[in-house]
Formats: structure tokens, sequence, C-alpha cells
């Protein structure tokens, strides 16, 4: 999935986190992707004064509901997408040869590095979708690595209690993803039983965030409502998670990403001249970004650039 905003804003972000705990609550606003006629999704990454969790610089949820995705080629540099859907099947393409179907409980991950194209779209037919799609920034030492792509169909779970973990990015206790990494980070999906209660093992070092995908879960004592994602800080050594009813949530965690970052419509870089480079090799159909197959020249145009430079700013200190 893209960022299809056909007059995206600005984000700029320096990331280092002050080392404490807190409990602040983020509600999602509601995106049109690919104008006001697109598929809706809401968007929880990047907030105002919450640019980045760890390295997750970018998470949106769509669904549930019967609309198909239909999301023609783009481009990306300086990240990795992460897709993971709980309901219905998404059809992957890129320009590194890859043409696959991820499941719920698979994991579709592909590093953009220096460039990269990919499409998504709901099979013919297809069930009802519902799922999340993230950004990972890469750190400056590989933000231009080259871009690759893995599907994992087997991914490690921890449990405790009525809780169990699906682990698809990073590490959770003792349960470790074979997803390929480039900074310390971990994203799990959480299922937790109604009347149950459990403890994460967490990384004091780490800065976290839980999203409620479904039902409201009791997060280190805060109810956290459906669809809201509650930012916990650094500084935790374990976390408890509660529930009267059924829940769904979304653990997402990382160092605290020391680089300062400019992120514009699908593109993570640290300076104006490399977003806008980026955005112009795209536009005049360059190599850097491949072809993706199967799509009889479909793109995604390069919206306008702002008539502003970019320029990097400071995070919101959490309260």
């Amino acid at each position: 999935m893209s960022n299809l905003d056909v007059a995206p804003g600005l984000t700029v972000c320096r990331t280092a986190a002050d080392d404490h705990a807190v409990a602040e609550l983020f509600a999602a606003r509601e995106v049109p992707l690919g104008g006001v006629r697109g598929m809706r999704v809401d968007r929880v990454l990047p907030q105002r004064g919450l640019p980045t969790v760890g390295a997750w610089c970018f998470l949106d949820a769509f669904g549930p509901h019967d609309e198909a995705m239909r999301v023609p080629p783009h481009p990306h540099i300086g990240l990795q997408t992460v897709t993971w859907p709980l309901v219905g099947e998404i059809h992957h393409r890129d320009s590194v040869g890859s043409d696959v179907l991820v499941r719920p409980g698979q994991l579709n991950l592909m590093t953009s590095g220096r460039g990269v194209a990919h499409s998504e779209f709901s099979p013919a037919g297809g069930a009802p979708l519902h799922g999340l799609q993230l950004w990972v920034a890469l750190p400056g030492g590989h933000a231009g690595t080259d871009p690759a792509f893995e599907q994992h169909t087997a991914l490690p779970r921890f449990t405790d209690g009525g809780l169990s973990a699906t682990v698809f990015v990073g590490t959770l206790g003792d349960a470790v993803s074979p997803a390929t990494t480039f900074s310390p980070l971990v994203g799990a999906d959480l299922v937790v039983a109604g009347g149950s209660a459990a403890r994460l093992p967490l990384r004091q070092d780490f800065e976290y965030a839980l999203l409620a995908v479904t039902g409201s879960p009791v997060v280190a004592g805060v109810t956290v409502p459906r669809g809201q994602m509650l930012y916990l800080g650094t500084g935790r050594a374990e976390l408890a998670v509660s529930a009267d009813g059924p829940v769904r949530a979304v653990l997402l965690g990382g160092e605290p990403f020391p680089d300062e970052l400019v992120m514009w419509w699908n593109f993570v870089g640290r300076s104006h001249d490399e977003i806008a480079t980026a955005r112009d090799d795209w536009e005049a159909g360059s190599d850097r970004f491949g072809v993706v197959g199967g799509q009889d020249g479909r793109r995604v145009p390069a919206p306008d650039l702002p008539n502003v430079r970019l320029t990097p700013r400071r995070r919101t200190r959490p309260r």
C-alpha cells in the first residue's frame, strides 16, 4: 500500500525520545487513498508530536470492509513496507520480480532501499479485507541498500496466560521473527481472550506503542478504545495487558530512532534534495525504480512538491 494523497503534507521529524515511561492516547485520522473516491484507511502514524515509534514511521489500518484494494505501481525509498492482513488476501507485485498472494498470518516485507516500485490489489472475488500496512525507516547506513522482498508464512509466537502474540518483526521474549531488520525493533499481533490478563516482557531501552484493533484492552492501567493507539514511552521492563472481552491489538516498539527524517508522499529521506531527486526520477521513468510486471503501464503519478523547502524539525515531547 502507499500514501496516495494527491497533496501529501510534509512530515518532518527528529525521532529521539526522552528516557521515561508515559501513557498517551492517540486517535487515528481517516484518509482516502487515491483521492476522495479511494479506499478509506485510518492513519495511526505519523501523528503530530509523535512521528515515529522506534523505526516505525507509518501505520495505516484498513477495513473491515468489502471494498477492493486497488493500488497501482508507485515508488518508495528509504524504508521497508510491512503488509499484515488480518482478513482477506492481497496480491503483491514489485520491480524486483515478486508476484505473490499474502494471507492472514503471513508477512510481506519489502525493502525499498535506494528505490523500488510495487502494486497491491485484491484478488478477483476476494473476501472482505481487514489489515495493517506499516513502514519501517531505514537507518542512514542502509537507506541506499539494494531493494529486496521476502515473504514469511511461518512466524513465531509468544504466549502468556490468555494472550497469544504472533511476532511478525523483531523479538518479543524468546520469540524471534525471521524477517530482515536493520535496527532493533518489534512488531507483534496480540490476541487476548476475554476475562484474561497477561504480562509482556519489554526492553527498557525500547519505546513502545499499542494499537487496539478490535475490542478495548486495558494496558498499563489505561483502557485503549478500539482504533486508538497508546504510546508508552521507554523505561518499561514489562507490560500488563488485560481484557474483559476478546481483544486484538498490535504492539510496536524499537530503540528510539536517532536520525532526522523528512517524510513526503512515499519517500523517507534526510533532506529536501533527496526527496526532490526521488520524485523527479519517478516522474522521468528512471531505471532507479524498475518496472512492475503485469500492470500494462499503469502507475501512480507523483504529486507536486510543496512550495517550501523540506527541512527536519524536532518531535514534540510526549506528556
